[in-house]
């Protein structure tokens, strides 16, 4: 009997089914759970945080590493069939929650400091996810997860490639990230059509690099990089003046908006007609201050 047919198997017994509103694609082989766990390099002293419990494949490796395990499941199926069968360990506590809506200081009590995650991600979440990640980058250590390899390339991409954007640029700001490992499809029940990437992302805001950034409004960061990349084939000066960026800049006349931005980027040493994608971490970081002016 096939790992795939026992997935199947556990969920029929329940009445359930793979969900694509919850982006629900289960783990069917232990080794691969485990190589995960393996490469999140969990230790005995660690409290977990899993999100999309699933049937417990990475769960159980998870608990035989860390200290705790605290599963959150948007899933009520889910939930039942663990409470049924009572077949997680001790040291697993399941909590009936959509981390979308999870308050963030309540997950970092409950993990008695940064929040620690390792995951297989729920697909239909990924940016939404990783930007609460960012929004919440304070109270946390790091996220060891599952993605779909195109947003996985995203996260790891270098200026002046198509994948480069708005995820890439934020994370470079807060954490570092690192790819680990690659699954095929064959991996999960129901099958992905893409490969998945497993990748960590480490918060560590006293790294050199994010040290030597200036002090910077963090919030307008968000605002000039989303602007920039909100139209990718038009050159900042296009973008950046209609980003609304300037004070008063809607009681303007669009030519004097346009004016005050191609100075204010040019001020910035960089070319009102570069491409979002052309731009480092760095050159947002001075359009920021710049604009703050």
């Amino acid at each position: 009997m096939t790992a795939a047919h026992n997935t199947r198997a556990s969920l029929e017994k329940h009445q359930l089914t793979p969900k694509k509103r919850f982006g629900q694609n289960f783990l069917v082989h232990e080794r691969t759970a485990e190589a995960i766990v393996h490469a999140g390099r969990i230790t005995s002293d660690d409290i977990i945080m899993e999100v999309g419990v699933g049937l417990g494949a990475l769960t159980r490796p998870l608990a035989r590493a860390a200290r705790q395990v605290i599963g959150l499941e948007i899933d009520s199926g889910i939930i039942r069939l663990h409470q049924e069968e009572e077949d997680l360990p001790e040291n697993v506590t399941l909590i009936h929650q959509d981390v979308l809506k999870a308050d963030f200081n309540v997950l970092s009590e409950l993990c008695q400091g940064p929040i620690k995650i390792l995951a297989n991600l729920p697909y239909s979440i990924s940016n939404p996810f990783l930007f609460k990640l960012i929004e919440n980058k304070e109270k946390m250590a790091w996220a060891t997860i599952m993605l779909q390899k195109e947003v996985a390339d995203r996260l790891t991409a270098q200026p002046g490639t198509k994948q480069y954007g708005v995820p890439t640029v934020l994370l470079a700001a807060c954490a570092t990230v690192t790819r680990l490992l690659t699954l095929k499809p064959a991996e999960f029940h129901p099958r992905p059509k893409i490969d998945s990437v497993v990748v960590r992302i480490d918060f560590d805001l006293q790294a050199d690099r994010i040290k030597a950034l200036p002090p910077y409004d963090r919030l307008l960061l968000h605002r000039v990089v989303r602007g920039a990349f909100s139209q990718r084939r038009k050159t900042l000066l296009n973008t950046l003046s209609s980003a609304k960026l300037l004070p008063l800049a809607a009681e303007q006349e669009k030519a004097v908006i346009k004016q005050r931005t191609e100075a204010a980027i040019s001020r910035a040493g960089i070319a009102p007609t570069a491409r979002a994608e052309d731009l480092t971490l760095e050159d947002f970081v001075q359009l920021t201050l710049v604009f703050a002016e």
